[in-house]
């Protein structure tokens, strides 16, 4: 009975040492320092010469040894299949039986520097060696490297730390007892052996102390009171043993010979012959086999409950990875599929409503990432567009003046502001169809999100969904993105200025003229130095080109125009002199002087008499009909006839002019993209360029300042009407065309692009390393099984 639980434990230890088991197996650890004697302890337990021997280190590799007791063959047995040898060795990684003993140190050697290498480096793999013998009692044993502590030779320089790593790993195992190897010689408090088993067992319960080297011990000192128990006492006690010496192996001395000699030694020693029956090493090998099936006896409940335990983990491991029995059915194949699809669509429809079970807390994830680009991306984007960021003072000004052609304009024409305001509103393009990408994105990364551990068993079907939604995605991209498209085309289709939001041109224009500006005294109104619409007279040009006064905007004023302005910019252009009649009501007063030739030019000279400077309380009908009423205005067609020669041009004619410098509507202003022709105005006229305000003599009037202003304030208010309606419909039409649309469908296009019986296959192939590790698991769980139901046997058993 007895020894059955020990190849019971061999039997288990095997089958859990291929397969890659967690079940501890009771075992005999030998523990000691190098050159303390552990291979010649092992040698003389077996009886015969197996290990390899040099100086240094030379066990590099947990060495475990199954000892099997085997009975004599039966010489007259008629058996051809019965073995002629009584003893032999095999290893677990070579299937070979080995007779010779030689034989099998070349294998121990062999396999070390297989897998160590050449060096004197060591390694956690063990080597598991079995020796079926009459000789030898049923035993465990696992021989691990000698403790050192200083490298010596090319070891590496942390080989103390790797061995000592190497035997706390196996001796801290509860189910282990320690067989700790120490030299008499050697004062016992400088033993490493019974140092770390003390750190693994403080109470000595599972530690069997080994004196190795009695007979070579001071002569007049014995180690009686170690043997004892009195100097450090263990539970299983002390035992002493005598190897051979160096000596005795290079004469060859035989191990049946050197046990004689051990026990002659016992024997005959004062300090020893009484305690002679307790030591040697035969006592030692039938303690070990008593003791370790006592431990495998106690450790019988824990290694049950254990067993039971890992049980339950390898099959509910085997059963994530699904039965392989149903691929062969078509029909289990089919509904397989079918369930897979609609957990897959199930996944990716929660993830964008939000009520997926395992939702992140520490990012944004599925739709409230669709929310986020709605209302921060896209919203954001959307307010940092400034309406007339791109429009300078030329670029509206030359608007206004092409809008008219060749007629005057009394009021600010509507097809100017249509020509301005739709390039602004394309500017909302990009940002929607960004929208429309981002949102694209994210649902791509949602579906690629949409995954189990059970789909992950399929890697093909996996990705013939992912791919089949990606499609279905990207078929809808093109849609989206033109409707989105169509909504910015729609705005600049029809400009509705009478939308309720919209401001009126009057209301914009009292704003932009109520400017906050000073306000000096209102001078009397004089009756004929007054220039024609703002123009001075021919024979004041010279000297007020010199000496310009200022007007109320910080411009200077001889290029102001009045209603009739774009009439006389045409007469000048042409430069044909004007008639000869005189009207006494417009000869220049010859006390006045050329700098109080314009009303509003006047302000820089408060004090002068007769001066007009601008008011802060001009109205929508001052801006059109001058300061003081419309008096000028009903014979400025007969005054400037009598203003004199042609007065100073604002454009200039450069078809045949030589171009010398950047020139153009928009030359030194351009800060967007010259090549984008949303936002670039030169398209507006080729031939005749007007004057840049930087040039001398073309600055910008008070007329042209506030219809520029008037042009600014209706982009401006009509464009934010735009963007609101861009803001809410764009994310709505991504909804409907794009989210909305894939959730309703997906489902529909997975069933009808794979629900096909000869895909069946194909999609259901699994993962070859998933295939192994689910064989490998199986073979795991029968093995607990068979092992819990020996061990239930086992225990029914009296003992």
């Amino acid at each position: 009975m007895d020894s059955d639980l020990i190849k019971l434990v061999n039997r288990l230890q095997d089958t859990f040492s291929n397969l890659g088991g967690e079940l501890d197996m009771p075992q005999l650890v030998v523990v000691g320092s190098q050159s303390a004697g552990k291979s010649s302890v092992l040698e003389n337990i077996v009886g015969r010469d197996f290990l390899p021997r040099g100086q240094g280190i030379v066990t590099r590799r947990p060495l475990v040894l199954q000892l099997i007791h085997s009975p004599l063959p039966d010489p007259a047995s008629p058996d051809p299949a019965t073995p002629s040898y009584k003893e032999w060795g095999q290893f677990l990684h070579i299937d070979k039986r080995f007779t010779d003993y030689n034989e099998i140190r070349k294998e121990i050697e062999q396999e070390t520097f297989r897998v160590a290498g050449q060096n004197k480096g060591i390694s956690k793999l063990p080597i598991s060696l079995k020796i079926y013998s009459p000789d030898v009692l049923d035993l465990t044993l696992v021989d691990l490297p000698g403790l050192t502590k200083i490298p010596v030779g090319d070891q590496p320089s942390d080989i103390e730390r790797q061995i000592r790593s190497l035997v706390v790993e196996y001796i801290s195992k509860p189910n282990s007892v320690i067989l700790a190897v120490s030299a008499a010689n050697v004062d016992l408090a400088n033993s490493d052996a019974l140092k770390l088993a003390r750190s693994v067992d403080p109470q000595g319960r599972r530690t069997i102390g080994v004196l190795t080297k009695l007979d070579l011990m001071d002569a007049g000192t014995n180690a009686l009171d170690i043997l004892t128990g009195r100097v450090y006492p263990l539970k299983l006690g002390f035992i002493g043993v005598v190897n051979r010496s160096q000596q005795d192996i290079n004469s060859e001395k035989s191990l049946p010979d050197a046990l004689d000699s051990e026990a002659e030694f016992f024997r005959n020693h004062a300090a020893y012959r009484n305690i002679a029956h307790k030591n040697g090493t035969k006592y030692l090998a039938r303690t070990l086999n008593q003791v370790l099936m006592n431990h495998i006896r106690d450790k019988l409940p824990d290694m049950k409950a254990r067993l039971n335990t890992l049980m339950g983990q390898a099959q509910q491991e085997l059963n994530s990875f699904g039965d392989a029995a149903i691929y062969g059915d078509k029909n289990q194949q089919g509904g397989l599929i079918l369930r897979l699809m609609n957990k897959f669509a199930h996944d990716f429809v929660a993830s964008i409503e939000g009520t997926k079970v395992d939702i992140s807390t520490k990012e944004l994830s599925g739709g409230a990432r669709i929310y986020y680009i709605f209302n921060d991306v896209f919203g954001h984007a959307l307010a940092c567009i400034d309406s007339t960021s791109n429009l300078d003072n030329q670029d509206i000004r030359t608007a206004i003046r092409n809008s008219t052609g060749p007629r005057p304009s009394l009021f600010v024409p509507e097809s100017a502001f249509d020509l301005l305001v739709k390039p602004q509103i394309k500017l909302l393009e990009s940002p929607s169809l960004r929208c429309v990408e981002l949102v694209y994105e994210e649902l791509v990364k949602i579906c690629h999100n949409c995954t189990s551990a059970e789909l992950e068993r399929f890697p093909r079907l996996h990705a013939q969904l992912i791919d089949c939604v990606s499609e279905l995605l990207r078929e809808r991209l093109g849609p989206t993105s033109e409707y989105a498209q169509s909504l910015i085309e729609i705005q600049a289709a029809y400009i509705n200025t009478n939308h309720p939001a919209f401001i009126s041109g009057s209301a914009a224009a009292a704003q932009a003229a109520t400017s906050p500006a000073p306000k000096p005294a209102q001078p009397s109104r004089p009756q004929s130095n007054e220039p024609i619409n703002g123009v001075p007279a021919l024979e004041d040009e010279d000297e007020s080109s010199a000496d310009e006064p200022v007007g109320a905007n910080g411009v200077l004023s001889r290029d102001a125009r009045s209603v009739s302005s774009t009439v006389h910019d045409r007469t000048r252009v042409t430069g044909s002199p004007a008639p000869t009649a005189k009207a006494s009501s417009s000869k220049p007063h010859p006390t006045q002087g050329p700098r109080h030739s314009s009303a509003h030019s006047q302000v820089a000279q408060p004090g002068a008499p007769g001066t007009s400077p601008h008011s802060a309380r001009e109205t929508f009908l001052n801006y059109f009909f001058g300061q003081n009423g419309p008096g000028p205005i009903a014979g400025s067609t007969v005054d400037r006839s009598h203003a004199g020669p042609a007065p100073i041009p604002t454009g200039r004619d450069i078809s045949n002019a030589e171009t010398t410098g950047p020139t153009g509507l928009m030359a030194g202003k351009r800060t967007l993209d010259g090549n984008n022709a949303a936002f670039d105005m030169k398209s507006l006229g080729k031939h005749i360029e007007a004057i840049s305000s930087s040039e001398p003599g073309s600055q910008i009037t008070l007329r042209e300042e506030m219809e520029t202003s008037l042009i600014r304030s209706l982009i401006a208010s009509y464009f934010s009407i735009v963007r609101q309606s861009i803001q809410d419909l764009v994310p709505k039409a991504i909804m409907h065309f794009l989210v909305n649309y894939t959730s309703q469908q997906v489902q529909n296009r997975l069933v009808a692009s794979l629900y096909k019986p000869e895909l069946f296959a194909d999609l259901l192939n699994e993962d070859e390393a998933l295939v192994a590790e689910r064989t490998r698991v199986k073979a795991l769980l029968d093995a607990y099984k068979e092992a819990f139901k020996t061990l239930s046997e086992v225990n029914l058993k009296p003992i």
